[in-house]
């Protein structure tokens, strides 16, 4: 684990506290459904910056700047995270679970893992049968989910009723780690990355005198089918949406650059284009990013995307979308691994729409 005074970035000249808060929100708990730990330190962190911080009976945490204003600006950014639920605690003290969000049970065998109890923190691993008993079928078959089990350490079943109960969180353990030049890796950069985004985006743009009314929404349950971001939006009713999730970064071997196209690490966040993004807001997400020399990367996405974006275009009588990503590598496991400087320059990217949006702006597409 990181210490929380070691900079990662050139953002700790500025702002110490955000790299902070990235840390910490990183090594908090948050499974779809069970995000109160992580809303709670996203409440802390921005209110100085906020006019308003509201939360909603979903558990979406919304920042606001100029909650007055006629003209209102969503930027969503889920900070929920792919987990586990208890079901069954077995005679011998094991824990069995069902998935929350898209595993593939590859990732999971060997894994350290958190129990989130109402007591605390309970420590476990996650294993299957040793690979020397395994017969030559089962070598040759891909694990399935409940061929596995957890293992607290626990005597029997009382032993490990007394400190789990049935519907308690699991995730991987959850820390942070950082590699060469300015790379971190580590469970949970989907969505806490985007998240923290959005957030440090409505920081930044409310020292920039914005007129239109900024609402950073820290959304939840996106992972199982974004349900925070359709409850959110349709409270907010915003004229312009922008979501900020993780994409693929392909810089990596074995991934098909010609159908995911060429997204790199380091080489700043990445902008959609497709049906699903209003052209005029990606435009003028790629004119700020030229004329502020802010890094960027492109990318198309031919459908209905499968993040916020996608609530957040067909709320009510419809939103000017944009969808702004961070690339990341191996997502969906315990060694998710992006840029701090991608973050860095997500925030200045969305921190200057926000700034530049009027009242007198039309998003609707034309030739």
């Amino acid at each position: 684990m990181i210490e929380k005074d070691v900079p990662l970035s050139r953002l700790d000249q500025l702002n110490p506290a955000a790299d902070a808060f990235l840390k910490t929100a990183i090594e908090t708990p948050s499974p779809s459904g069970y995000e109160e730990r992580i809303q709670a330190l996203v409440r802390e962190y921005i209110q100085p910056a906020a006019d308003e911080v509201r939360t909603d009976v979903h558990g979406n945490v919304m920042a606001i700047v100029n909650p007055a204003a006629d003209t209102r600006l969503m930027f969503a950014g889920h900070c929920d995270q792919i987990g586990m639920l208890v079901t069954y605690i077995d005679e011998l003290g094991f824990l069995y679970a069902q998935t929350i969000g898209g595993w593939d049970p590859q990732q999971l065998i060997g894994q350290r893992m958190i129990v989130w109890t109402k007591t605390g923190p309970i420590p476990g691993s996650i294993a299957r049968k040793p690979i020397h008993l395994l017969n030559d079928a089962e070598r040759k078959k891909v694990v399935n989910l409940n061929e596995l089990w957890i293992d607290i350490g626990a005597k029997d079943q009382q032993a490990a009723s007394e400190l789990v109960r049935i519907g308690d969180p699991v995730t991987l353990k959850l820390e942070l780690t950082q590699l060469q030049e300015d790379l971190i890796s580590g469970p949970g950069m989907d969505n806490k990355t985007g998240m923290w985004v959005v957030i440090e985006a409505l920081r930044r743009a409310a020292g920039m005198a914005p007129t239109c009314g900024i609402y950073s929404v820290s959304t939840v349950q996106e992972e199982i089918g974004l349900r925070g971001a359709t409850t959110a939006a349709a409270s907010i009713k915003p004229h312009v949406g922008i979501a900020v999730d993780v994409t693929h970064a392909t810089d990596c071997p074995t991934i098909d650059k010609t159908q995911q196209g060429d997204i790199k690490l380091g080489s700043g966040p990445v902008i959609f284009r497709g049906p699903n993004m209003n052209p005029k807001v990606v435009q003028r997400l790629v004119q700020i990013a030229d004329e502020l020399r802010i890094p960027y990367q492109m990318a198309a996405a031919g459908r209905a995307t499968p993040n916020d974006a996608n609530a957040l275009q067909i709320s009510s009588g419809g939103v000017a979308t944009g969808l702004v990503a961070i690339p990341n590598r191996y997502m969906h496991s315990a060694v998710e691994t992006v840029s701090m400087n991608d973050l860095d320059s997500a925030a200045e990217l969305l921190a200057n729409f926000a700034a530049r949006l009027t009242a007198e702006d039309d998003f609707t597409p034309s030739v």
